[in-house]
């Protein structure tokens, strides 16, 4: 007896289940494509987005190096350096220098704060810290 190379569950199969199995697998592969495009095309570049009193002062990609000078009317300043996609403050005028001293950051949500200067630079369109994902 010669037995035959393909598998036992494949040999009941019928000519309308091998067609009806290729376009489920079609329909996957054309909705895995069109989620991927999607997601590309609406991913938007990670910015520090600048406020002062509240109210925004300018956004910069941190896909690009930059140093912002950020003079207020009353002489005080920030110096908002952007380097290797993330953002940080080099030099403010503030007494404590908490700010200054404070990490890079890069991440979605992650903020660097100078209270005596009333100074906000928050990230946007950055990735995810992963902290909280589930609460959104």
């Amino acid at each position: 007896m010669v037995k035959s190379a393909i598998p036992v569950g494949l040999k009941s199969m019928k000519k309308n289940d091998v067609k009806l199995l290729a376009a489920l697998l079609g329909l996957a592969l054309v909705a895995f494509l069109g989620i991927s495009l999607y997601s590309q095309l609406t991913t938007k570049e990670p910015q520090a987005v600048v406020r002062l009193d509240g109210k925004e002062w300018g956004r910069y990609p941190l896909s690009e190096d930059t140093v912002v000078e950020i003079r207020q009317t009353d002489g005080n300043y920030n110096i908002l350096q952007i380097r290797n996609e993330k953002a940080e403050i080099r030099e403010a005028s503030c007494p404590d220098k908490i700010c200054v001293n404070h990490r890079p950051v890069r991440a979605q949500g992650e903020s660097l704060v100078c209270l005596p200067n009333r100074l906000v630079v928050e990230i946007e369109n950055g990735e995810d810290t992963g902290i909280d994902a589930g609460t959104k």
